[in-house]
């Protein structure tokens, strides 16, 4: 990240980023690197699948087609594959947190059996022995963790910070009363674990009240941490551009945010002690109901979602 750019963020009440950039400094052969990278479907066994196949840029690098992600030979995961943005705040990845750094969390899909199920040897051959690659990685060993730091590096630009809602906060624009009704009561029922700027909550797992689903058996965190406390929590994803990242939840079983905002007008969530511990109780009549949706619409960033420096570089040469 340019550090002019990183100090106008903080200045503007962003917290610190989490990742170490002296460790990847940003390149612009690398950020090439990753885009390229990031939408090869021949980094998948069936040659069909790619990051950007599960990750839309138009939609916040959501998943929109199908409630649960599908991988190789249509294979359906578990769960939705999560929006990707302000990577650089996060210091945990996945629903579960499975991974620690952004630069080991895209060898999580390349290798798992049912998104992209390629090994490690049959990656790095590929790379090694595509005159592409050769050229794209230019002096740089061309190796695994090589690959993923150019990958990481590409997810690092995705930054979001272009919504209303944050022209709101830079006094370029006022909210209508309806926005503002709405941004009072998301402050006060749902800020509690969806904080601003970032509306998430970085490296904290919370219960979302939904337990475990019959068929799909997943436990959340517990199955990482083994811990029975640990059980059906899962990350606390950030809410911007949350109007183009449906369908919602963990599982995707949610198709609008009318039906997320109303599963939570009558609800007590019992917080984890990352938030404080004890219970939080949510209650929104019908009308508060829509001034919370018209906030959240407010989230959503148009030229996060439209820019073509995030799309697939469908021009370029393999």
């Amino acid at each position: 990240m340019d550090p002019k750019f990183q100090r106008t963020l903080i200045g503007e009440g962003w917290p610190l980023p989490k990742y170490d950039f002296t460790q990847n400094p940003m390149d612009p052969e690398m950020v090439a690197l990753g885009r390229k990278l990031f939408y090869d479907v021949r980094l998948s066994s069936d040659g069909r699948v790619s990051c950007g196949g599960c990750h839309s840029s138009y939609t916040a690098f959501a998943h929109v087609d199908h409630p649960r992600s599908h991988g190789v030979l249509d294979r359906e995961g578990r769960r939705n594959a999560p929006a990707l943005m302000n990577l650089a705040w996060q210091s945990e990845f996945m629903w579960d947190g499975a991974i620690k750094h952004l630069d080991l969390q895209s060898l999580s899909p390349l290798t798992h059996r049912t998104e992209m199920n390629m090994s490690i040897d049959s990656i790095l051959f590929f790379l090694k022995n595509d005159p592409g690659y050769q050229r794209a990685f230019g002096q740089r060993e061309i190796s695994i963790p090589t690959m993923l730091r150019a990958v990481a590096q590409f997810e690092m630009t995705f930054i979001s910070r272009g919504s209303r809602y944050d022209s709101m906060k830079r006094k370029q624009v006022v909210f209508t009363d309806q926005e503002h009704r709405g941004y009072q009561l998301f402050q006060k029922n749902c800020g509690v674990c969806h904080s601003e700027p970032l509306f998430s909550k970085p490296g904290t797992f919370a219960s979302n009240g939904l337990l475990m689903d019959s068929l799909l058996h997943d436990k959340g965190r517990a199955e990482i941490s083994g811990k029975p406390e640990d059980e059906f929590l899962f990350k606390v994803p950030s809410l911007r551009n949350v109007e183009a990242t449906y369908p919602y939840m963990h599982d995707g079983r949610m198709k609008t945010l009318t039906e997320v905002v109303k599963y939570y007008s009558d609800r007590t969530l019992l917080l984890p002690k990352a938030l404080g511990g004890g219970q939080h109780v949510i209650v929104l009549n019908s009308k508060e109901r829509v001034d919370v949706v018209a906030f959240l619409m407010t989230l959503t960033d148009p030229g996060f979602l439209q820019n073509p420096s995030f799309q697939e570089p469908r021009l370029s040469p393999r």
